[in-house]
């Protein structure tokens, strides 16, 4: 699946590239609308970010491209694999600026583990046109 933004003026860090922390909360939030698209209905909670990988700086108004999949689902969580593509102002060729993997827990009430439905295919799954 593939969102996208705009790095504008109020994400930059005193440098005036992208602020890492900003580009983590945008990691975060895509990733979880993904995992609750794939599992309407399941209260997923963060639990986990590997390698966080900061590839090279962002510039103000490069738009980002953050390509999601599902990578690894287990009984009661989901990790999915987070590319982050950046498309440069003046610049036709889109280049990676970031990946890890984020793991989400489904979560009953009372916060304790729950079991992920069982699905043939998730809404991320890739299709033929993606990428």
């Amino acid at each position: 699946m593939n969102t996208y933004t705009i790095v504008r003026p109020e994400h930059l860090n005193h440098h005036g590239y992208l602020f890492g922390g900003q580009l983590l909360k945008w990691v975060d939030e895509y990733a979880w609308l993904t995992a609750a698209r794939d599992f309407p209905g399941c209260y997923l909670v963060t639990r986990a970010m590997d390698k966080i990988d900061f590839k090279t700086r962002v510039l103000n108004g490069s738009i980002l491209r953050f390509y999601i999949l599902p990578w690894k689902k287990g009984k009661t969580s989901i990790t999915y694999q987070v590319e982050v593509f950046a498309d440069e102002p003046a610049v036709s060729v889109e280049k990676k600026v970031f990946s890890t993997h984020v793991t989400f827990v489904s979560v009953n009430e009372r916060g304790e583990k729950s079991a992920l439905p069982k699905k043939a295919r998730l809404r991320s799954e890739r299709k033929s046109a993606d990428r």
